[in-house]
């Protein structure tokens, strides 16, 4: 619940699927060649396209030798300011700016509507916090947006719109720690006014702000990247507790009567109460994602010691995401769906091999595993915004990026891996090439080409003769770092992978 800031740990730049998209060695690029025009013909319910493809010679030669890595070109500082202050930091500088004019408003005496109803402000932003959260309500602020703004909007405000839908994170974290203050003030408040108070109020003020102190703690990046499990678990359970105790709280201080000391049980009483609506609301938004929560059936196929490939029945929309645990409430893990669409008969996570979980699944297949049901949109279920666009991926990014190419046929797709027809074995290469014709992908194997692409270099290439207007990124740590970078150089629009640690800042948004 907090602005991202450095870890005194790094994270590793690749995992072992993506290995060979980082060799320091320099090759020549393939040629991308994109058709300039197509001509659609569709129609509700199926969909026929017709593409006009510009046929290509490829022309077949031995990859070139490692060369001297170049120097690579400095990136300017404004460059790097404006990716380190991103929409992220700007969502939580808005909201954290204008709690703390208020609550400055507030102490100093210019805001008596804040002194009276402060439990108001506690759990009005701690209610914002858990609404930005919220699956339900992230698929529908998604699905409004696609909408009504779907293509014919001008390209500066779809692309706001994206950048405001994919850091909604940001509104999350500065509501939480805003509310984390006006805890702490109504909690000193209550002890200011203990010889009227009564004693369990005292108690559960002082409980309440500890938990909430520490769901924010255990939110920092430096604890969420470098001890993911304790952040789950803290994180979660901490949550779960506070909203018992905000409960408590708000209803002993809405009961107690400071005038005559005693308590007004009334219920009409309580109901007429904005705090308790907001913690009502607050609950039901928790609540919500959990009601949906289902042990599935899954079949795992293992292409490759370093990925596995979940199978699970019914088809999905372009752009969501899952989450996947092995128990009901502990370490879930999001990962990207692959779909045909909402008429395929299955659906399929690419999970790469890395951390305890993911060797679970290797080691110890499940037949069941616990998701949620009402799945939760990424950045890519913005594609339908825009005509025309690309979306880049490496190793196993593919799998938050296929289903867009997959479901649109005005999407072109570069993934860069290793090996990648061994590493991710025929069902996924069978989505590619039963539905993506040679004149929409670019698939380097850096195994098979000896090293990386100019990365850049195909991006460019494909931005221009694919008349694209935007590019979605999903890949390791530092292939976002140079592909956002090098994409804000050059004017193009993009939006990459978030992550929380950088050794300077934050890659991740336009």
């Amino acid at each position: 619940m907090s602005s991202p800031t450095p870890p005194t740990v790094a994270a590793p730049p690749y995992d072992d699927a993506e290995k060979g998209t980082l060799d320091a060695q320099v090759v020549k690029p393939a040629h991308v060649a994109l058709p300039l025009q197509e001509s659609m013909d569709e129609k509700k319910g199926d969909i026929t396209v017709t593409t006009a493809v510009v046929p290509v010679i490829k022309k077949e030669g031995p990859a070139a030798a490692p060369a001297k890595k170049p120097a690579k070109k400095p990136i300017s500082k404004w460059i790097l300011f404006q990716l380190w202050y991103n929409t992220y930091r700007k969502l939580f500088t808005i909201c954290f700016g204008l709690n703390m004019i208020a609550f400055g408003c507030t102490i100093s005496g210019y805001w008596p509507y804040a002194q009276r109803y402060t439990g108001a402000m506690i759990v009005g932003n701690l209610q914002m916090t858990c609404l930005m959260r919220n699956e339900l309500f992230g698929r529908t602020l998604y699905l409004f947006v696609n909408t009504l703004f779907a293509k014919w909007a001008p390209l500066w405000w779809r692309l706001g719109c994206t950048s405001v839908l994919q850091h909604l994170g940001g509104i999350h974290s500065g509501c939480g720690i805003a509310g984390f203050f006006w805890l702490v003030y109504r909690t000193v408040m209550v002890f200011k006014d203990h010889a009227v108070m009564h004693n369990s109020i005292l108690a559960f003020g002082v409980i309440t702000s500890s938990i909430i102190l520490l769901a924010c703690v255990s939110a920092f990046p430096i604890v969420r990247n470098t001890h993911h499990n304790v952040f789950e678990r803290h994180h979660r359970y901490s949550g779960w507790a506070g909203l018992f105790s905000t409960w408590i709280f708000v209803i002993l201080g809405d009961l107690w009567n400071t005038d005559t000391q005693t308590w007004n049980l009334s219920g009409v009483h309580i109901v007429r109460q904005q705090d308790f609506w907001y913690v009502v609301l607050m609950s039901t938004f928790i609540a919500i994602p959990w009601i949906c929560t289902r042990k599935v059936e899954v079949e795992i196929e293992l292409p490759s010691p370093k990925v596995a490939v979940l199978r699970f029945k019914r088809g999905m929309q372009q752009g969501l995401l899952a989450r996947i645990s092995r128990s009901a409430t502990l370490e879930y893990h999001a990962f990207g769906i692959i779909s045909e669409g909402t008429h395929a008969k299955y659906h399929y996570l690419i999970c790469g091999v890395q951390g305890d979980f993911t060797k679970s699944l290797v080691n110890n297949p499940p037949r069941t595993i616990w998701t949620r049901e009402l799945k939760f949109a990424g950045v890519s279920n913005t594609s339908a915004l825009y005509r025309r666009g690309i979306r880049v991926c490496t190793g196993t990014g593919l799998g938050a990026a296929l289903s867009t190419c997959l479901q649109s046929p005005y999407w072109y797709l570069i993934w860069i891996g290793s090996d990648q027809e061994k590493t991710f074995g025929p069902t996924i290469s069978g989505l590619i090439h039963r539905h993506l014709g040679p004149e929409r992908y670019c698939l380097w194997d850096s195994k098979q080409r000896g090293g990386r692409p100019d990365v850049m270099k195909l991006v460019k290439e494909a931005y221009a003769t694919w008349q694209a207007e935007v590019i979605f990124i999903t890949s390791n740590w530092q292939g976002n770092q140079e592909i956002m970078a090098g994409c804000k150089e050059a004017g193009i629009p993009a939006f990459g992978t978030l992550w929380d640690f950088s050794g300077r800042y934050k890659i991740g948004s336009r």
